[in-house]
């Protein structure tokens, strides 16, 4: 009250100041009473944008940040923004700030009245060059001005943090630098990145105090244990994970688990989060907490629901192995079964062509009658089916790996993993990506709208999918805020009656739900209704759709499989289309006469060579052939080392020598197979010979 009395004081009054900006250096001259006064601020705090004079005061924004500076440049107050500050002006007794960031231009208002409070909602975006320009500014003090620089900016808690490290034999000087690190308001990233600072500097509960603070703040700016984090994201928030490692690395398992209880409530669903889940329930495990590891186990699984085919938060990256894996074993199977029959329809091919002049020159002479006479009509039916069939399932799982890819780049867009919606920064993010309409976009753009407060614009995105549960709950959530009960519980109520299963609705509802998302808002925002937000399925669908439509945007634009720019892979494009038009071709190739009956044909040396180097390729015809010919092209595909499938982590108990020796046995066994396939064929082929022999 006493410092809410003194700005009001300072407003009324009518002392002005001149300050002045010159370089680096902010000259400011009193009229009246008080000493002229000028500071140099060091390059570290980025670009300068001021002063601004109002009422006595004297604001200036450096960097991210507006400050506000008293008698002799002390730093008096301070508004933490998303941007760099590009502008200050003054009108109607309100600050109007200007911020860039990246090309995007946000504008605030700030409340010189009530010590800089911002207006508007300010989401920290996930840059280290503002998340992390407080420590940095501290970082790159010299220890010789350490003293003059917290002096004049006391409200940095991490120049105080300095402070203790250097005066630590000195218990109380310590303490007292300790108190004003955690004196001050900071946005949620620098409340982590100082609780790291102070729990390695040997203030264990001065930095759970200020994690504390950095989940209330998170959770007062609308982060949500619901949407997912980045590694980028997560490191630009104070780097917990990474924090977490260290601890481990040092054994301090008691620290670490606070670390983790505060990634459990605030980021669970973070990248990487499933193995590091692991390793802390492995190191609890190697104390003798077999209960308390299971239960970090089992909370692992439960982050598993509503993932793509419930295969955990990084699923995805699963889904794209296995395509991996099965596209390279198709294409091996394939390109051998075409090159098995090319090699035995060499010589008949030769033959048949001499009459029209020749392999190569009838392309130009007789065009039709040579297409006529391609290696693949000289299979028999059976084989041509066998190829096109493989033709088909590459080209299935070609675009399977290609939309895995561009669903993995969809969801690590910062729009969607930053653990939250909305803000200049992240809608200007969700603007930019291409999403697909229907309920899903919608709930995404009207989830940013409702954030930011507008919820006349949200409701105005809702209406195009209000029959969806997650938007009715959120329609719901709007009608509480204006105040119209009946109808919030209404919405509710169809909301859980549509999806019996929605979390959010039946919080709203009072039925207390169990959940990790429940617990943090009955925690940190108490008396609010619970947004719905979109699970990672719906991601998906909002990003890329299933396979059907990639597949069909690919048919449509096949030359936009060569743009990398939404996540794909050009070569990726390339086999993509190879494949497709290598399909169609073997499925003409159905319609094409058999130009060599299927009993005349002959097995010249080369053929039966190939028959032993690649099993199957001899017995396209056989649903056996088909099963050795797949089982040699996976196993060998995953015993190739640029794959890195050798290696199977998720099964516990197999290791990488063991995987491999697995795999090598199946390779042999495959091989045996074959040999006595191969036998048999040739016997087969041996008895039909004789007996053509001695029908003639």
């Amino acid at each position: 009250m006493a410092r809410a009395g003194l700005l009001l004081a300072l407003l009324g009054s009518s002392v002005q100041a001149t300050a002045t900006l010159s370089g680096r250096t902010l000259t400011v001259e009193p009229e009246g009473t008080g000493p002229r006064w000028q500071r140099t601020f060091p390059a570290s705090w980025g670009p300068l944008t001021g002063p601004l004079e109002l009422e006595g005061r004297v604001l200036l924004g450096a960097g991210p940040a507006v400050y506000e500076l008293g008698a002799g440049g002390v730093a008096v107050a301070r508004a933490d923004l998303s941007g760099v500050v590009t502008s200050l002006d003054a009108s109607g007794g309100v600050v109007r700030v200007s911020t860039e960031l990246a090309g995007l231009t946000e504008r605030f208002t700030l409340d010189p009245a009530s010590g800089l409070s911002v207006q508007e909602r300010v989401v920290p975006p996930p840059v280290p060059e503002v998340s992390g320009w407080l420590a940095r500014v501290a970082d790159t003090t010299p220890a010789g001005e350490l003293g003059r620089a917290a002096a004049l900016d006391p409200l940095n808690p991490f120049l105080a943090v300095r402070e203790a490290r250097a005066v630590r034999a000195d218990a109380y000087a310590a303490l007292s630098a300790v108190r004003r690190a955690l004196g001050g308001t900071l946005p949620f990233p620098a409340w982590v990145a100082l609780a790291a600072r102070l729990d390695s500097a040997g203030f264990p509960s001065a930095a759970d105090l200020a994690l504390d603070r950095a989940r209330r703040d998170a959770a007062a700016r609308g982060i949500d244990p619901a949407v997912t984090v980045s590694r980028g994201a997560l490191k630009a928030y104070g780097d917990p994970a990474g924090y977490v490692s260290t601890l481990l690395d040092q054994r301090r398992l008691a620290r670490a688990g606070v670390w983790m209880a505060y990634l459990r409530e605030l980021h669970p669903r973070f990248e990487g989060g499933e193995a590091l889940y692991a390793r802390y329930a492995q190191a609890l495990e190697a104390q003798g907490r077999e209960g308390e590891a299971g239960e970090w186990r089992q909370f692992s699984r439960s982050l598993r629901a509503g993932t793509l085919y419930n295969l955990g938060p990084e699923g995805l990256r699963g889904v794209r192995d296995a395509a991996r894996l099965a596209m390279l074993g198709l294409g091996a199977a394939l390109l051998s079964g075409l090159l098995a029959v090319a090699v035995r329809a060499w010589r008949p091919q030769a033959q048949d062509t001499a009459a029209l002049g020749g392999r190569y020159r009838s392309w130009l002479r007789h065009p039709l009658s040579r297409a006529r006479r391609v290696f693949v009509a000289y299979a028999s039916p059976g084989e041509r089916l066998t190829l096109f069939l493989l033709a088909l399932s590459l080209l299935v799982v070609t675009g399977g790996l290609h939309w895995a890819n561009l669903a993995g780049a969809g969801l690590r867009s910062p729009a969607l993993a930053s653990g939250t919606y909305g803000g200049g920064w992240g809608g200007a993010q969700l603007s930019a990506l291409a999403l697909r309409p229907g309920p899903d976009a919608a709930l995404l753009a009207g989830l940013s709208a409702q954030l930011d407060g507008e919820d006349a614009q949200a409701r105005e995105v809702y209406a195009a999918a209000d029959t969806d549960p997650c938007v009715r709950n959120n329609l719901g959530v709007i009608a509480q805020t204006r105040g119209d009960e009946p109808q919030a519980r209404e919405l509710y109520r169809a909301a859980l009656s549509a999806r019996p299963d929605l979390e959010a609705a039946a919080f709203n509802l009072g039925l207390n739900p169990g959940t990790p998302e429940a617990a943090f808002q009955r925690t940190y925002r108490p008396g609010v209704p619970r947004l719905c937000y979109p699970d990672q399925r719906r991601l998906t669908r909002a990003v890329t759709g299933d396979l059907s439509v990639t597949l069909r945007g690919a048919l449509r634009e096949p030359l936009s499989l060569l743009d990398p720019s939404g996540g794909g892979s050009p070569r990726l494009g390339l086999a993509l289309l190879g494949s497709g038009v290598l399909a169609a071709l073997l499925a003409l190739a159905l319609l094409l006469p058999a130009s060599v009956p299927a009993p005349a044909q002959a097995r010249p040396l080369a053929y039966r060579a190939l028959a032993l180097l690649l099993p199957g390729s001899s017995l396209l015809d056989s649903p056996w052939g088909s099963v050795l010919l797949l089982a040699w092209g996976a196993l060998l595909s995953a015993l190739f080392p640029a794959t890195g499938l050798v290696a199977v982590p998720d099964l516990p108990g197999l290791t990488l020598e063991g995987t491999r020796t697995a795999l090598v046995a199946g390779l042999v066994l495959v091989y045996a197979l074959n040999l006595l396939a191969f036998v048999a064929a040739e016997l087969r082929h041996a008895r039909r010979r004789r007996r053509e022999a001695s029908g003639a």
